[in-house]
């Protein structure tokens, strides 16, 4: 198999189970601002120890959102044709964010103020793919078919994100602090 088809070429490109859409397609836009944040995390990732428990954790979210853009990907007449956790974000998965910030969220203080992001490279790269989350999720809210789940999974994401940058930097500097 090759890697370019040039089915491309004509300035569109395939959707999930069939279709086409321009490339400048809101369905795109969305998708490609999720590959972002996913590549985004994928940095922090290379960052982190391999084998830790971040290393794990950066990888699930990273397989997570191969699910939310398979269903970004795919025409509201072919959404009969998603598999749950596989190609359809669940409920589920947005309650096992929820779990994750909670577990890490007793591990230190929370800070009580905005946190000047930079503390060390891992949690920089962290808020920076929180911003990119952030930004995937402000382009999801235009495509996402009603009843799913895409918004709520990237919302309780850019939280998870933004905890596992605080629990990762350790001690916070506040932007009140001099």
């Amino acid at each position: 198999m090759k890697v370019y088809t040039k089915k491309g070429d004509s300035g569109t490109t395939g959707l999930l189970y069939g279709g086409r859409v321009s490339k400048d397609s809101a369905v795109i836009e969305a998708n490609g601002a999720v590959d972002e944040a996913q590549a985004a995390l994928g940095a922090a990732r290379a960052e982190a120890e391999k084998g830790s428990e971040l290393d794990g954790l950066l990888i699930d979210l990273e397989r997570d959102l191969w699910v939310l853009m398979a269903e970004v990907a795919t025409a509201k007449e072919n959404r009969s044709k998603l598999v749950a956790g596989t190609t359809l974000v669940t409920a589920e998965m947005v309650v096992a964010l929820e779990h994750r910030i909670d577990a890490l969220d007793e591990r230190f203080t929370m800070p009580d103020q905005f946190v000047v992001p930079g503390q060390d490279r891992v949690s920089a790269l962290l808020d920076l793919a929180r911003t990119a989350v952030r930004r995937a999720e402000r382009r999801v809210v235009e495509v996402a078919a009603d009843g799913s789940n895409v918004v709520s999974y990237l919302n309780r994401l850019s939280d998870l994100v933004w905890t596992m940058a605080r629990w990762q930097e350790g001690e916070h500097l506040l932007s009140k602090d001099r």
